[in-house]
């Protein structure tokens, strides 16, 4: 028997053995491959390993505004984070720092007070534990080690400020504290000229963030940068990445835009479009001696809210252009010497048969019109007679002819998508000398509003054709690296002379008495000069009820310093009511700043007003008392009148009724809200009341008006 077991154990012995020498044979041939038959292959992947490269992203340059405000920039954000697993949480620690901690969490969000955090991090971090520890029946261990402590991204300064909160000012080791870093492309302004500046967005093939509208599209290769490269290197510990090329910070370009006047702009055409219904308006602002577009917006219906919203970029985009097209054709009827006397009658009458079609100046029709009273009267039959009377029998030259004065030359302006004036070319055919009368007053063609603009701000300018452009100056690191200067489509588009004529025609549409413009855009304060324009909508060759409303001008009328395009569609009213009166406000808000060269004394007003007056300016409600009492001292008020100041709120959103935007806004900021607003003036609602509880980052829509 014990002869029998032995015999047992020493073949059980032999079984193990024999096994054990098979793996280590199967070890060693593995081993003598890897090292001796394809150890050149191997050293060829560890060579390549060490020597990959690594792209390094480069850090993208900013957007500045004309005066070096930010645009736009990449700034870095935090995600807070604690691992309730790590090792040198203590219990009693957390108890001992728990109230502390969440009494600065309170003053730092104040959607939750200290019980209310308190209550969150213990539950939350229990339920955590209890799911790795105790999982429910059926279920797996499941550890959570990304607790995040806010439902949003911190800033650097907040999050430098939560890192010195009790209990997470303690050793990574002790309370699971970290965070996560993100690169953010950043609006400081919000909505202002957003569609315009543009957008980023993640390459599909590189991962790179590149621009994918406006002028972070436009200017992406400036504004990218170059791209490093990191290494590969063996150390003893590991391998690590090391830098051989350094990555190229991208230009920072400072813009034309000027913040105060693009706020302006937004202002005015916005609420012209809420008061119009119009289904969507452009407006661009330019400096007329260097062709700088100091404002742009372009604004659209959200059809769910109703609210109008940055939307595409009307001002690039070809519409035909109705009758702000006329004041070009009479350039090009002065140029050629057409026309020599601006106050000599032609023969037009009410209606005029051309080419076998009907055209019409009812009701406003007259005998005779002169080149002025053509534009003032925004006549049809006297700008196509004008027009045909030199290229009638040749209607292809007109197109030629605005080629050679530089109309369809791209301006390369920095805008996105832009697109060039489309003149189809026209033969000798009836139906071709019917088109010429159209493009003469607005049909038959299609123009960019830009490059409508482009051409008023040359009348403007003394015809020189100045070039359009929304950015000037490129610098990395704050130094200048290259100043874009002032460029030229043609020196002159039209002699000094004609351009004064063309100014003098386009006061008469304002000022004249039979002006399309009169009711609406004449104002003592600032002179204006411009044309008004409807072109119907064309939609599958049929025009229909809906229209394309445009006013096109320059001031002040004797030194003109900003010209300026206004084009709606779909409003209530007529060009001059809508687009002209967006124009008129646009320079009044300007003069009333003092920024078109004379500063408006206020307090020469209030000295001419009777002692006894009941009607005294208004002032707005502050926060502070220094801020109405010095523009009470300072225009010499003796009885204003006040709004009452908003009552304080201690918990909840703050209540600012009757504040201006500027204070209303920083105000809510403070308080972690993020704010937009919509109408000019003091604040008469908030979309928040007053006193609810919010989530910190949550949005406030403010409503204002001028009283």
């Amino acid at each position: 028997m014990k002869q029998n077991n032995k015999r047992h154990i020493l073949m059980r012995y032999g079984i193990v053995v024999g096994i054990m020498l098979v793996f280590s044979t199967m070890i060693a041939s593995k081993l003598f491959k890897t090292t001796v038959v394809q150890a050149s292959e191997w050293n060829k992947k560890a060579e390549s390993v060490l020597t990959d490269t690594i792209p390094i992203e480069p850090e993208r340059g900013k957007l500045l505004a004309d005066n070096g405000s930010v645009l736009a920039a990449n700034l870095q954000y935090y995600i807070v984070r604690i691992d309730w697993f790590t090792d040198g949480i203590k219990t009693d620690t957390l108890m001992k720092d728990i109230g502390a901690l969440c009494d600065s969490l309170a003053a730092f969000d104040s959607s939750m007070d200290a019980a209310q955090w308190k209550k969150k991090i213990l539950q939350d971090r229990k339920n955590i534990l209890d799911a790795a520890n105790h999982p429910a029946p059926g279920k797996k261990p499941r550890k959570n080690r990304a607790y995040r402590l806010f439902p949003y991204m911190l800033t650097h300064k907040e999050y430098e400020r939560v890192r010195q909160f009790p209990f997470l000012r303690r050793p990574k080791n002790k309370n699971g504290f970290y965070y996560e870093k993100h690169n953010r492309r950043m609006k400081p302004y919000g909505d202002m000229a957003s569609r315009s500046i543009g957008n980023v967005g993640e390459d599909s093939l590189s991962s790179s963030i590149h621009g994918r509208s406006g002028l972070e599209m436009a200017l992406d290769s400036l504004l990218y940068g170059k791209p490093g490269k990191a290494q590969s290197i063996q150390l003893t510990n590991g391998i690590v990445r090391a830098e051989s090329v350094p990555a190229v910070k991208g230009y920072d370009i400072t813009t034309t835009i000027n913040v105060q006047l693009q706020d302006i702009v937004e202002n005015e055409l916005n609420d012209m479009c809420i008061e119009s219904g119009a289904d969507w308006g452009t407006c661009v602002l330019m400096e007329v001696a260097t062709g700088e577009i100091k404002a742009i917006s372009n604004l659209e219906r959200n059809p769910t809210t109703g609210e109008y919203v940055e939307g595409v970029n009307h001002a690039v985009l070809g519409y035909e252009p109705g009758s702000v097209v006329k004041t070009i054709s009479m350039m090009v009827a002065l140029e050629d010497g057409i026309v020599t006397d601006i106050n000599a009658p032609i023969a037009t009458g009410s209606d005029w048969m051309y080419a076998g079609r009907n055209i019409s100046d009812r009701p406003h029709g007259a005998a005779t019109r002169t080149p002025r009273e053509i534009i003032e009267t925004s006549s049809n039959i006297g700008m196509a007679k004008l027009i045909v009377k030199d290229y009638g029998q040749n209607p292809g030259g007109f197109r030629k002819r605005l080629e050679e004065m530089g109309f369809f030359e791209p301006f390369h302006s920095g805008i996105a998508g832009e697109m060039v004036p489309n003149y189809p070319v026209l033969g000798n055919k009836n139906w071709d000398k019917l088109s010429l009368t159209r493009q003469a007053y607005g049909y038959a063609t299609t123009i960019p509003p830009l490059y409508t603009l482009a051409i008023y701000n040359a009348i403007a300018n003394d015809g020189k054709f100045v070039r359009p452009h929304l950015f000037k100056k490129l610098s990395r690191e704050g130094e200048p690296d290259s100043i874009i200067p002032v460029t030229y489509v043609r020196q002159q588009v039209c002699s000094p002379e004609n351009a004064q004529k063309l100014r003098i025609m386009l006061r008469d549409v304002v000022w004249g008495s039979h002006g399309t413009a009169r009711h609406w855009v004449q104002d003592k304060r600032v002179e204006i000069a411009g044309k008004t324009g409807t072109a119907f909508i064309n939609a599958a060759g049929q025009y229909g009820a809906k229209k394309r409303l445009a006013f096109c001008g320059f001031f002040p009328y004797d030194k003109p310093k900003y010209s300026c395009i206004v084009l709606m569609l779909g409003a209530d009213r007529g060009a001059g009511a809508c687009s002209g009166m967006v124009l008129k406000n646009i320079a009044l808000k300007m003069y009333a700043r003092g920024l078109l060269g004379s500063m408006p004394n206020y307090t020469e007003t209030v000295k001419d007003q009777p002692k006894d007056a009941k009607s005294y300016p208004t002032l707005f409600a502050s926060m502070a008392d220094n801020k109405a009492n010095n523009i009470r001292r300072g225009l010499g008020i003796e009885k204003p009148h006040t709004y009452a100041r908003p009552q304080r709120i201690e918990k909840g959103v703050p209540n600012v009724i009757g504040l201006n935007v500027r204070e209303a806004i920083k105000m809510l900021e403070d308080a972690g809200l993020s704010v937009s607003f919509t109408g000019s003036g003091m604040v008469t609602g908030q979309s928040l009341a007053a006193g609810s509880q919010y989530a910190r980052g949550q949005r406030i829509n403010l409503r204002l008006r001028n009283n």
